[in-house]
């Protein structure tokens, strides 16, 4: 009674290939954790099911209405997980065949930009000429697309490509002698593991007898060819997406994924859920016109469970003025007691158009979050005592042991960390057993000898508690960052004892998560604390990854919701304000540039989508007719997703902006 005929029938199906294609607020995560459990109704062993999610928030909201639906007789539980756990789970029972260390550690953004920035001094690159962020950015668009570092050469283009490309091998090799992976290689080496090893991946495959993906079309070429290999022996493979919200093209996902599946799997059932739980039939009518403009799609189209008020379009003089009228409206409405601050979330298409509207909902005392800053695990405080954690658990990783070698200080300046690390090159040795002879190294000072030797005996004492089985893990970080003065550090780095309090309560959660992580992952077992450290460092490092946790953390505040439309997918809100509805915002000055009319636009317009779909009664969207660029105002063209929305494509502005005229004329009539 729960399910529409629609889910029924995609519940209900058991065997063979399935395509579920749910559209937006269809109730998808209930069709697949009703499958799940239907599933294990029909006798499958709970423990032979696999389900992936993209992110860990809805890995775990699918296992937490799986369990609520299977309750708690069950003594198995199915595999719920993200790719990126899946194949930590993977390499960890193989990753020596690839020449890794059992125990190989997770880079995070932080540890990668440090690895760029040796990968570029070690090739003698100008600081200039590519920046470390620009190396990893082509190194990311490489291992989405599979594209090892002997093969980038051959892609680059550009001259900062061939530098990349040069850089990214000394990268790669920087990563394997640090017995370390960045989260792309979790996908790359599940990939090569199955390609070269096929004994492997036969015993991975046949650990499940059914596999659900979430999100396909949010899939990379990594992740597709992953699911294919654990899928083709059984072919009980049940996909769940939506083609009209595939919108990650620029990080690697192929919308082409979902839009082949009959072609890669022709005995597969197609179930298309479209009664929409979320929006009224007014908001559904412009968001099915919209994207019926791309071509490219399976068709389908959303019905309504309820009516509203009609989406509106407000124009304003320029974004100072739109900025004022969307906040006052809110401000209003929240005066009037017509809706709480959370009932309203403002989506802009590019990261910079916020700010005005901080500024104005600071002024009105609005409550507002803003999504997409900075992560709990991005903190300093936070990253510090990862690392000493990661330099603990694995002595070759050469990044952490940097970050923290003179944190807090204690006599080992950047002369002395040059010298160490030319002992580590002309002895061929890691940094971290240089460590031990460094009294042998005659450049360095006595001080710098002394502030070693300390260091390096602080480090060899707390591994030895760590292999130790009466220690607990929590009691052992508590101690090291006593031990090392960490609070003193802060109080030297941060005189404001509010700033002070905030970095030290961070430092504390992370000794609570540590407490959780070993309890939860061996419950009245007293095994080494080594084994639970790893274990920590993982979920950190997976979770760490995984934005939607802290995104989760604020919405659950009573605040107005500014963010990015790509930050909002997922979400729903009562009302939702659209703003910058222009050419060369969105859509956005590069799809434009790269095809008009093209396969870029199309992305954009699936943006534009995904934005209309999270409003549940009211949607209105804003355009500034004029705009700033470097400081000085410029008139804007309409976007032309206005005129789709509307119904009004037959409209002669609409054709010249799909033809590229518009742009041309407003060029000429700005000099």
């Amino acid at each position: 009674m729960d399910l529409n005929p629609a889910q029924y029938d995609a519940v209900h199906t058991r065997s063979g290939p399935l395509l579920v294609l749910a559209g937006a607020g269809t109730g998808k995560t209930r069709v697949v954790t009703y499958r799940i459990a239907e599933l294990i109704r029909r006798r499958t062993r709970p423990e032979r099911i696999l389900a992936v999610a993209f992110t860990n928030k809805a890995a775990d909201e699918m296992q937490a209405r799986a369990a609520a639906l299977l309750g708690k007789r069950l003594q198995r539980r199915p595999e719920i997980s993200t790719f990126h756990s899946l194949c930590v789970r993977v390499l960890r029972r193989n990753v020596k065949r690839l020449g890794y260390p059992e125990n190989f550690a997770i880079y995070d953004r932080g540890d990668q930009e440090g690895a760029a920035r040796s990968a570029l001094r070690e090739i003698k690159v100008a600081e200039g000429s590519l920046r470390p962020g620009d190396l990893l950015y082509f190194i990311g668009k490489w291992k989405s697309a599979s594209v090892r570092p002997e093969q980038a050469a051959a892609r680059a283009e550009t001259d900062k490509e061939h530098l990349a490309a040069a850089a990214y091998r000394r990268y790669q090799n920087a990563l394997k002698a640090a017995g370390a992976m960045d989260f792309d290689d979790l996908l790359l080496c599940t990939e090569e593991l199955f390609d070269k090893h096929p004994a492997v991946r036969r015993a991975e495959a046949g650990r499940f007898d059914h596999l659900l993906v979430d999100e396909y079309q949010d899939t990379n070429a990594s992740q597709y060819r992953i699911v294919k290999a654990l899928a083709a022996g059984h072919r009980n493979l049940c996909v769940v997406g939506d083609d009209d919200q595939s919108i990650y093209g620029w990080r690697g996902a192929d919308v082409a994924h979902i839009l082949r599946f009959k072609t890669d799997w022709p005995e597969a059932k197609v179930v298309r859920l479209e009664i929409n739980y979320r929006s009224t039939r007014e908001i559904l009518e412009w968001s099915n016109r919209l994207i019926a403009f791309n071509k490219l799609r399976h068709p389908k189209r959303l019905q309504a469970t309820r009516r509203g008020e009609p989406p509106r379009i407000l124009q304003l003089e320029n974004e100072l003025k739109e900025s004022q009228a969307v906040v006052g409206e809110i401000a209003r409405r929240i005066a009037e007691k017509k809706r709480r601050p959370r009932d309203f979330a403002i989506l802009c298409r590019t990261n910079e158009q916020p700010r005005a509207f901080e500024m104005e909902l600071r002024r009105a005392n609005v409550p507002y979050i803003l999504i997409g800053g900075t992560s709990f695990y991005d903190r300093k405080e936070v990253r510090d005592v990862l690392a000493y954690l990661k330099t603990l658990a694995n002595p070759a990783d050469e990044a952490s042991l940097l970050r923290i070698v003179n944190v807090p200080p204690r006599g080992i300046g950047q002369t002395a960390v040059k010298r160490l690390m030319e002992g580590a090159v002309r002895s061929g040795k890691p940094l971290g057993q240089v460590l031990a002879s460094a009294g042998n190294i005659a450049a360095l000072s006595d001080a710098a000898k002394k502030g070693i030797a300390d260091f390096h005996a602080l480090l060899e004492r707390y591994r030895r508690l760590l292999n130790a089985r009466s220690a607990r893990l929590a009691a052992i970080i508590k101690s090291l960052i006593d031990e090392v003065g960490y609070r003193d550090e802060l109080a030297r780095l941060y005189p404001d004892a509010n700033d002070r309090d905030v970095r030290w309560a961070s430092v504390e959660e992370l000794v609570n998560a540590a407490a959780a992580s070993e309890s939860k992952n061996s419950p009245g077992k007293q095994g080494s604390t080594h084994a639970a450290l790893i274990s920590f460092l993982r979920e950190t490092a997976l979770t760490g990854a995984d934005a939607d946790r802290d995104k989760e953390s604020k919405l659950r505040r009573n605040a107005v919701a500014l963010m990015t439309l790509h930050a909002a997918k997922g979400l729903e809100f009562r009302e939702v304000y659209m703003v910058g509805m222009e050419e060369g915002t969105l859509p956005h000055h590069r799809s434009i540039g790269l095809n008009n009319d093209g396969p870029a636009i199309d992305e954009e317009r699936r943006l534009c989508y995904v934005g209309a779909t999270r409003a549940q009664r009211r949607l209105t969207l804003t355009l500034s007719l004029n705009r700033r660029k470097w400081g000085k105002p410029r008139p804007t063209i309409c976007s032309r997703f206005l005129y789709e929305l509307t119904g009004k494509a037959d409209n002669p502005n609409y054709l010249a902006i799909r033809q590229g005229r518009a742009n041309a004329k407003r060029k000429k009539r700005n000099g």
